[in-house]
C-alpha cells in the first residue's frame, strides 16, 4: 500500500544497535518473564517453588536503545528498578525442543524492567492485568546486543545493578528459576517466535524506588555495561 493511502505514518519498529557490527537489530516484541529468581519472588512475597513461568509484554514505545536520560513516567509515586539480562531472538519457530533452544539466540543486552510499583499494586489487589504498571513509555532502557560469537551463551556470572553507586540489587544468572532454553522452549509452545523478539529473563532480589537524579548502572558479566540517569 503506498504512502498516500495512510491515514499517517507509521512509527518505525524500534532499532537496537549491535556490538562490532554495522547492522542494527530490529525489534518485534518485548517479552518479560515475572518472579524468575527465588529470592526476588520471596521479596514480593510469592513461593519460589518452580511453578510454570508466566509471562508479560511491554510495549515497544518502552524501549530506549543504549540507555541514557529516561524520564520518571507519569501517574506514579513510585518507580521500581528491575535489572536484567535480555535474550535477542535471531531465528523464528515455534514448539523449540530445550535441546534446539540456544539455536535461536542471536545475542544477549542488559535490561531495566521499570515498573510503576503502585500501579502493578493496585491492579495486583484487584485481580486486574499488570499493563499500566509494567508497559510505559522508556520503561525498559537497554545496551546493545552483544551477539553470542562474542560473548558465547551466558548461564552463569554476576548480575547487578547500583543506584548513586550504591550497589542494590546483585546475584547470578545460574540463580534462574527457568534458564535461556527453558524460557525459550516453554514460550514457543504459546507464541511463534519471531526474529526480533526480546526476552527479559527476570531480576534478583534488591528492587526498590527511584528519583529523579538517580543514576544506574546496570552490569551482567560478560556484557558491556548499561548506564541510565532517571531526569
Amino acid at each position: 500500500m503506498s504512502a498516500e493511502h495512510l491515514a499517517f505514518k507509521p512509527k518505525v519498529s524500534p532499532l537496537i544497535p549491535i556490538v562490532e557490527d554495522e547492522r542494527q537489530f530490529p525489534v518485534n516484541r518485548i517479552f518479560c518473564v515475572g518472579r524468575n529468581y527465588a529470592e526476588h519472588a520471596r521479596e514480593m512475597g510469592n513461593d519460589p517453588d518452580r511453578d510454570p513461568p508466566f509471562f508479560f509484554l511491554k510495549s515497544l514505545d518502552a524501549l530506549v536503545p543504549g540507555g541514557g536520560a529516561v524520564t520518571y513516567p507519569m501517574a506514579t509515586n513510585d518507580l521500581h528498578h528491575e535489572i536484567e539480562m535480555i535474550v535477542a531472538i535471531g531465528l523464528s519457530g515455534s514448539e523449540i525442543a530445550k535441546a534446539d533452544a540456544l539455536g535461536h539466540v542471536f545475542g544477549y543486552a542488559i535490561g531495566l524492567d521499570l515498573t510503576r510499583r503502585d500501579l502493578q499494586a493496585q491492579a495486583k489487589k484487584m485481580s486486574r492485568p499488570w499493563d499500566f504498571g509494567k508497559s510505559f513509555e522508556q520503561g525498559a532502557p537497554m545496551t546493545a546486543i552483544t551477539k553470542t560469537n562474542l560473548c558465547g551463551h551466558l548461564s552463569s556470572g554476576e548480575i547487578s545493578l547500583t543506584v548513586n553507586d550504591k550497589v542494590q540489587q546483585i546475584g547470578n544468572l545460574n540463580e534462574m528459576i527457568w534458564d535461556v532454553p527453558e524460557i525459550i522452549s516453554f514460550l514457543s509452545r504459546f507464541y511463534h517466535l519471531e526474529a526480533g523478539d526480546l526476552i527479559f529473563t527476570g531480576t534478583p532480589a534488591g528492587v526498590g524506588a527511584l528519583d529523579r537524579g538517580d543514576h544506574l548502572i546496570g552490569r551482567v558479566a560478560g556484557l558491556p555495561d548499561l548506564a541510565v540517569d532517571i531526569i
